[in-house]
């Protein structure tokens, strides 16, 4: 496997344990829709997160989360109303980043909620 993608789901790991420490349970993970892939659907009370993971080496060229493009987000707007609707879900739903840059110590780590808005 290429070393980005190891950085990525070393990345999706990461934000999986922060997002269950903060009290999220974990409902999807690279959940796939089409040409949608999503990387974590978690569900908080009555919040379902739907959660776009960016994790890079290094912000030299731009934060993690400036690397979402609107195609992006059209397509994860689509798989998770298929979603809502297959699994008959009563909830609000949020799209989140979460922001990861390697460092000497670890990874820095940035939680962003309601991160975009859809239309």
């Amino acid at each position: 496997m290429a070393q980005h993608n190891d950085l990525g789901k070393e990345g999706e790991g990461i934000a999986m344990n922060f997002l269950l420490k903060n009290g999220y349970q974990i409902l999807e993970q690279n959940y796939r829709y089409q040409k949608a892939e999503v990387d974590i659907l978690a569900r908080k009370d009555e919040i379902l997160a739907v959660v776009e993971v960016k994790t890079r080496s290094t912000s030299e060229f731009g934060n993690p989360q400036d690397f979402v493009k609107p195609k992006q987000i059209q397509r994860l707007v689509t798989a998770v109303d298929a979603y809502v609707l297959a699994h008959n879900l009563d909830v609000e739903v949020r799209f989140d980043i979460i922001a990861l840059i390697k460092t000497a110590k670890g990874f820095e780590i940035e939680h962003l909620e309601d991160a975009f808005y859809y239309f």
